[in-house]
């Protein structure tokens, strides 16, 4: 059973891409603080159906120095890692001139720095069996941008960067680098936005409507099969048309 490392797995777009990995026979290492109801009873229904596994593992991905310790217990416990899907981040809205430094802060070690270092670790081991998946979950607005999303838009356009660049240097030893860039989907993200802003969202897409969680977790599926063993350094989009 091959291990895929899924970051921020206990709600959200984590929770979705935990669940179609499971469900495709794949062992999921759920990282998170803490493990949500859930992912709970994801877990148990994986174990009653014979087909994938969830393990939760609690980490707090602030703490980079600790990072190390992880990877190594992880290998330890499970063998090989096959994949990693850096999907943990805050979505934190502000206008720059009115966010604090610690605000910033915060986003860039979790959405840019924290996802750098983990994949450093992860991506060793890779390397010894010459075989791997990554993906980076960037967003649209890493290219569009959007209102009072200028310092998270920054930290997803440094991860489509990352992407390409990791590609070229490990893509001689077997391993795929990608990323997924989702549209404004249905989950926690996004419940900031009000009706009038979802509704204009919607309007300017193609398909006049949002992608659901399980659409991204599809994409994720497809970047980590056997069927995708020839593409790299590239980013998919998952957004109805909304960039179309």
């Amino acid at each position: 059973m091959r291990n895929v490392i899924v970051t921020g797995a206990s709600r959200g777009l984590g929770l979705a891409i935990t669940e179609a990995l499971a469900a495709s026979g794949y062992r999921v290492l759920a990282i998170a603080r803490s493990p949500s109801s859930e992912l709970q009873a994801l877990s148990m229904a994986a174990a009653q159906g014979g087909r994938g596994a969830v393990q939760f593992h609690p980490f707090d991905l602030h703490e980079i120095a600790a990072m190390p310790q992880l990877v190594s217990r992880l290998r330890h416990e499970v063998g090989a890692l096959y994949g990693l899907v850096n999907n943990a981040g805050l979505g934190t809205p502000g206008v720059l001139a009115m966010m604090r430094d610690e605000q910033i802060e915060a986003l860039i070690r979790l959405n840019t720095l924290s996802p750098i270092v983990l994949t450093r670790h992860v991506v060793r081991s890779m390397m010894s069996e010459r075989a791997g998946r990554i993906v980076n979950m960037s967003s649209i607005v890493a290219t569009t941008g959007y209102q009072s999303l200028s310092v998270y838009s920054a930290t997803k356009a440094s991860l489509i960067g990352f992407t390409r660049a990791l590609a070229r240097e490990v893509g001689q030893l077997g391993i795929t680098v990608n990323a997924v860039a989702p549209g404004f989907v249905a989950t926690e993200m996004t419940r900031d936005l009000d009706t009038r802003q979802r509704e204009q969202i919607i309007r300017r897409s193609a398909l006049r409507r949002l992608p659901e969680p399980a659409d991204v977790a599809a994409a994720v599926q497809f970047l980590l099969s056997d069927q995708a063993r020839n593409i790299t350094g590239t980013t998919l989009t998952v957004d109805a048309g909304n960039t179309a």
